[in-house]
This record gives C-alpha cells, sequence and structure tokens, in this order.
C-alpha cells in the first residue's frame, strides 16, 4: 500500500514528469531574455511561441497571440474582470454567479463597493443555473460584463459555458468563464464558442504552480494592470516566465493526447468511489449528482459530522483530501457553493471533496474505501446529534 494516497487534485497536481523534463533546459542552458536581440535570446522566444501555440490548441483557439500569460487562474480571473470593466467604461453591469470561485467573486465584490451594480445568480440544489435569470440580467438595458465559471471547483458541476454565452453576447455583454478545472479534462474550442475571455492555471493540470494563462478573442479590449513593458504584446507587463510557460506549453500539449484516456480512467474510479462510500456509508450523499460533471470530482457530504474531523482522521493515514476549495482551507464557514445549493444543515459541515488525476489507481480508490466508513462511523457514535 503506498505511504500516502492523494485524492486533492482540484486544489494542485503534480507536475508531470515530462513537464519537468522540459522546463529544465530553460534554467540552466537556455537562461536568455526572450525580449533580447541577440541569437541566445531569439532561441528562448522560439520555445515561448511553442507553448502559447501549445496552450492556444488545447483551448481550441484560433490565433496564438489570443494567449497571455499571467501568473496564475487567480490573477487571470482579475485581469479579465477588471480588465474589462476598466476598457468598457462607464459603470457596466456585473453579472456572476454565487458559486464562484474567490478569484471572481472578489474582484466583483471589490468593483461593487466601488459603485457597480452586480447581480448574483443563484443556483438549485443540484447546482444547476436558471438560464432564464441569466437572460433577463444580460437584457437589462446597460453595458454587461459577465463572469461565470465553466465547472465549479467544489463539485465539479459543469455550467452550460456555450448557451451562457449566446445569451450574454446577445445582450452586447463581454463574456468570461473561469476554465481553470475544465482546462486540459474535457475538450474546449473556444474559437467555436461565444467566450471573450477564458482563464486557466498550471498546476491544476500538472504544470506547476506560478504560471497560468488568458485567453483574449481578437477585439476583446482589456485594459492592463501591470504596465511598464512591451510583454504580451503590451497586455500583461514583465519578463516572461520562461521555465514555467514552458511546462505550461508541456502540460497542455500532455493533455491533448491524453484527455479521452484520462477521463475515462477517472471517471471510472470517481463512480467507484462514490458507490463504495454511498453503499457502506450511513447518511452519505453526493452533492450535484444527477447533474453533468467533471470526471474527477465528487463532492460528498455525511451527515452530523464534521467535514475537518474526517480530513484530520484521513490524514493521519495518509489520505489527502479536502473540503472545498484550497483557497478557503483556512477558513471554518461553511462553502459558499454547498449553501447555495441548499445543502441540509445536518449536511453542511460534513462535505469532502475527493478529486483525481491521471495517477490515481484503483489501490487509491480500494484503500479510501476501506479506511473511509469506520471513521465516519466512530465521528457519528460521538455526535450528538446524530440518530441511532
Amino acid at each position: 500500500m503506498k505511504s500516502s494516497v492523494y485524492v486533492d487534485n482540484n486544489a494542485t497536481t503534480a507536475v508531470a514528469p515530462e513537464v519537468t523534463e522540459a522546463m529544465l533546459p530553460y534554467f540552466t542552458e537556455q537562461w536568455g531574455n526572450p525580449s533580447s536581440m541577440h541569437t541566445f535570446g531569439g532561441g528562448v522566444k522560439k520555445a515561448l511561441d511553442a507553448a502559447r501555440e501549445k496552450v492556444a490548441a488545447l483551448l481550441g483557439a484560433e490565433h496564438p497571440n489570443e494567449i497571455i500569460f499571467t501568473s496564475c487562474g487567480s490573477e487571470s480571473d482579475n485581469m479579465a474582470i477588471r480588465g474589462a470593466v476598466d476598457a468598457m467604461g462607464g459603470h457596466p453591469h456585473l453579472i456572476t454567479t454565487r458559486v464562484e470561485h474567490a478569484a471572481v467573486l472578489g474582484p466583483c465584490h471589490y468593483l461593487e463597493d466601488k459603485g457597480f451594480r452586480l447581480s448574483t445568480l443563484e443556483v438549485d440544489e443540484k447546482g444547476n443555473l436558471d438560464l432564464n435569470k441569466v437572460h433577463e440580467f444580460s437584457i437589462s438595458g446597460k453595458k454587461t460584463v459577465a463572469s461565470i465559471m465553466w465547472a465549479n471547483n467544489e463539485t465539479g458541476v459543469i455550467f452550460p459555458v456555450p448557451a451562457i454565452g449566446s445569451i450574454v453576447k446577445q445582450g452586447g455583454g463581454i463574456f468570461h468563464t473561469d476554465a481553470v478545472q475544465i482546462a486540459g479534462k474535457l475538450p474546449i474550442s473556444v474559437k467555436d464558442t461565444p467566450i471573450d475571455l477564458l482563464s486557466i492555471s498550471g498546476h491544476k493540470l500538472h504544470a506547476p504552480k506560478g504560471i497560468g494563462a488568458l485567453y483574449a478573442r481578437r477585439g476583446t479590449k482589456i485594459t492592463p494592470h501591470i504596465m511598464g513593458g512591451h510583454q504580451e504584446r503590451g497586455r500583461r507587463a514583465g519578463t516572461e516566465n520562461v521555465p514555467y510557460i514552458v511546462g505550461l506549453g508541456t502540460a497542455c500539449e500532455l493533455a491533448m493526447e491524453r484527455m479521452q484516456k484520462d477521463a475515462m480512467h477517472e471517471r471510472k474510479l470517481r463512480d467507484r468511489l462514490e458507490a463504495g462510500i454511498l453503499a457502506t456509508c450511513k447518511g452519505a450523499s453526493v452533492n450535484g449528482a444527477g447533474t453533468e460533471r467533471l470526471p474527477n470530482t465528487s463532492n460528498i457530504s455525511f451527515e452530523y459530522v464534521e467535514g475537518e474531523a474526517i480530513l484530520l482522521m484521513l490524514d493521519d493515514i495518509g489520505i489527502c483530501a479536502s473540503t472545498g476549495s484550497a483557497c478557503a482551507s483556512g477558513s471554518l464557514e461553511p462553502s459558499h457553493v454547498l449553501r447555495a445549493m441548499d445543502v441540509p444543515r445536518s449536511m453542511l459541515h460534513g462535505s469532502i471533496r475527493f478529486s483525481l488525476s491521471r495517477y490515481n489507481t484503483d489501490e487509491d480508490i480500494d484503500y479510501v474505501l476501506e479506511k473511509l466508513p469506520p471513521i465516519i462511523r466512530r465521528l457519528r457514535e460521538l455526535s450528538p446529534f446524530a440518530e441511532d
């Protein structure tokens, strides 16, 4: 048995060996500045351009220059939302959802505090959006900037982004989607989808932490928030992080090659994990069950049990999972996503997210299914609220 079982891949993934290998020369041998005019810098520039083409290919972008390299998904989200609002001018109407990642809700609430109107869409008990509400807000008569995620980081629920984008564009708005969790897991074609701006993060698809990208469709105006250089066609100043950009390009290339195989593998493991937990753990429920979800993600609530206690006991035996977003792991507040889905109070604090990757095995699932049920039984026995 492995010394540890890592099932927290929506928080971060292991860097693929192929990615590490591709990056190493740009630390030791080809360390030139891609903006330099000499040959040493020019060779590095070619590597940067090749990586941009690979990211564009994964996203189905028509032009590589529609890809802007950033430091992470959070920067990409902030750049998209605040950059679009600044470029649009005036006070456009902002539209988002209650279940977005903090990297979207943060800038939206910041702008709301500055006087912008913000409409936050509800979801139902399965985590689905009401498209009629999207339409209602998108034709409000004002210029709009909408930011709606493609797949939820906590539950894996997938929103109908092509339909949402069509509604927003029909109303004349700018549409951004946070695609951090779906990129590399399921096919994306931005050239065939009404998306103006799209964010991804390298460490969610087996590239290192500290690298991300923003897709900006040709003709979409965004005001840069990091200024002072010509890099990224003037849209994001600062010398490019070439080793990490090369790593992201390689990770995107691997994702294109392995996507179908990985999705089948992860879905098989996820379904077996869920079936085993539901069969052996009384009072367990899968959040988002019955709707379209990412193949690798399972969010399960356990009645009358504290999620933090489950995690601590799992960690003691080498199982690494999560209660939701890694960015909120220091908070004792229940998940805003599950609150939006009206998860019953008796289950709200007892949610665990299991998220898988290509590197997980049947042995991992066997170990979780062996160790989790007795933990749940023990904690429920200690709960003053649990029924006999």
